[in-house]
């Protein structure tokens, strides 16, 4: 009965809401639009004469959709099981929650299915697209079949993990960085099982072998993989339902005998930008900060045990290399957007936002004390990476010129995420949608440059044979970066900025393949850098326009 109230708010008015709808308008056709890319390109370098070669453009080609999905399918499922639970602690309506008549598990069960139900739709409209793809031949239903219940268990499990790490932590920032580590460690163990020499294991484990595995044509059903993620979101929500109302339940604590007496406090020196002394020097961020340090730290550690077991290695190979740092990268990316984007939709959520709009601070200020304390608050997660990318100069795999390379492409992503995130926040009225705009766009970058090299490594061809197949490509990712960046302040360098950045990202993609590092540096160095500067800019120049502030503050 109860459940059913959890049921109304969040499974049954969810899916009348448009932008659902839009959602999945949209993922099925992205994936049109990669299957037509595909065609495009194998038809421009090669000859489709026979049934045969039909079957493996559709083999090869349900290779590189299905692993789309599940990253796709993973990172929704955990970022909606984070936002379900983190908008209600930071309006202050979770406490409404508990204490009405809905018991423990119907809240924390409540809340799991309004985050896979947004997922489950999603994959339902994406099984007509994935049987347009068999009928090219090359894959059974029964592949289909087994490809979409390990996504969906593993889906599951994502979601289960953010929802039971939201109601642990105190904010959404906490929750959404513990779990982007959380995931990195999970298919860190399913590595390492690989690495061990224990393919079933692996299998069992990693989200990543279990779909490839379920792909063979003669493969068993992954009853296995399923089974360890029921355990996993079993494990998690009855971890949820246990510490749900002792974690989110303040008792007051009594004065001490200073306090009660009147005795006065030693006053705090605030700096000359408030905003950055109360981005580092206070808890803006959540309680118990060690804990995101150290999930974040045994992430790290991960990835340097992957690197130094490549180093051991007779011959290091290079993409095990990238394997071992990019997830950890990707992970600190996200969690410094994160950040970014919190860092402004929590002083909305909280009362706070109003406050600081009448004061007397400059829009630079407010904006260069967020980027500055965000930078500050998350120093490991950029400064570690750093040293991993140097550190691969002394293991023998990168030279001087490519660790310079790395280390200056990988600062400036940083800041340009950490604009991105402000830029998110000021710009979209409620938290939930600004942190998916903030964190879809970085994910849409980095798994569409994984989608796009693995189409160009598939199916080979020259650079000019290949441009005109990925122009709808370019074109559809542009719009759909003006459309989510100039929600509320369509300016002309968010355009440009919309338009550049998948034409130029492309060109790295290529130039990487081609093997020409300073060209892929000096491409991201000019796309992603007029990218921070299209949304620094309007951050600070139309600062009232995003906020909807009315004065100056002068």
């Amino acid at each position: 009965m109860f459940l059913g109230a959890v049921g109304e708010r969040e499974v049954l008015v969810v899916p009348r809401t448009r932008g659902l709808f839009v959602a999945r308008a949209v993922y099925a056709g992205t994936l049109l639009g990669i299957i037509a890319t595909c065609w495009l390109v194998v038809t421009g370098t090669q000859a489709i004469a026979t049934v045969g070669d039909a079957a493996r453009f559709g083999g090869t080609l349900l290779r590189i959709l299905a692993p789309l999905q599940l990253a796709l399918a993973m990172l929704a499922a955990a970022l909606a099981g984070v936002i379900a639970v983190g908008v209600e602690k930071d309006r202050r309506t979770l406490e409404l929650l508990l204490v009405s008549r809905l018991g423990d598990p119907q809240l924390v069960v409540g809340k799991l299915a309004g985050s896979l139900v947004r997922v489950a739709l999603l994959l339902v409209a994406a099984v007509p697209v994935f049987a347009i793809a068999g009928t090219f031949g090359g894959v059974t239903p029964a592949q289909l079949a087994r490809m979409f219940l390990v996504t969906a268990a593993a889906a599951a499990a994502a979601a289960a993990l953010g929802n039971a790490i939201a109601f642990w932590r105190d904010t959404t920032f906490q929750a959404l960085a513990i779990t982007s580590f959380a995931m990195v460690g999970w298919l860190a163990v399913g590595e390492a099982a690989a690495t061990a020499r224990d393919p079933a294991t692996a299998v069992w484990v990693s989200p990543v072998r279990a779909l490839f595995a379920s792909l063979a044509p003669e493969a068993p059903f992954p009853l296995p993989f399923v089974a360890v993620c029921g355990a996993i979101a079993a494990f998690a929500t009855g971890w949820a339902v246990a510490g749900v109302r002792r974690w989110n339940t303040t008792v007051p604590m009594r004065p001490t005998p200073a306090t009660s007496a009147g005795t006065p406090t030693e006053p705090r020196e605030v700096w000359a930008n408030p905003v950055l002394w109360r981005e580092i020097r206070t808890r803006a961020h959540g309680r118990a900060m060690i804990v995101v340090r150290l999930a974040w730290l045994l992430s790290f550690v991960a990835a340097v045990a992957g690197v130094a077991a490549e180093m051991r290695a007779a011959a290091p190979d290079r993409i095990a290399v990238a394997v071992a740092i990019v997830p950890t990268v990707l992970a600190s990316l996200l969690t410094i957007a994160a950040l970014a984007v919190t860092s402004v939709t929590s002083e909305r959520d909280r009362g706070t936002f109003d406050l600081l709009l009448v004061s007397d601070l400059e829009p630079r200020e407010f904006v260069w004390g967020k980027l500055l304390g965000v930078l500050g608050s998350a120093a490991e997660l950029v400064i570690l990476p750093q040293a991993l990318c140097l550190g691969l100069v002394p293991a023998g795999i990168a030279t001087w010129e490519h660790a310079a390379y790395l280390c200056l492409g990988l600062a400036v992503l940083t800041f340009f995420v950490t604009v991105l995130g402000v830029y998110a926040g000021l710009s979209h009225p409620t938290s939930r949608r600004a942190i998916a705009v903030a964190l879809g766009i970085v994910a849409f970058l980095f798994v569409g440059v994984a989608t796009t090299m693995r189409i160009m490594v598939a199916f080979g061809g020259s650079f000019e044979l290949q441009l005109a197949p990925f122009l709808a490509a370019i074109v559809g990712g542009a719009v759909g970066l003006y459309a989510a960046l100039s929600a509320r302040n369509p300016s002309p360098a968010v355009g440009w900025a919309s338009a550049i950045l998948p034409a130029l990202t492309f060109v790295a993609i290529t130039g990487f393949l081609q093997g020409s590092s300073l060209q892929v540096f000096l491409v991201v160095l000019a796309a992603y850098g007029f990218g921070t500067a299209a949304l620094l800019v309007p951050s600070i120049a139309a600062f009232d326009l995003l906020t909807g502030r009315t004065t100056s503050g002068e």
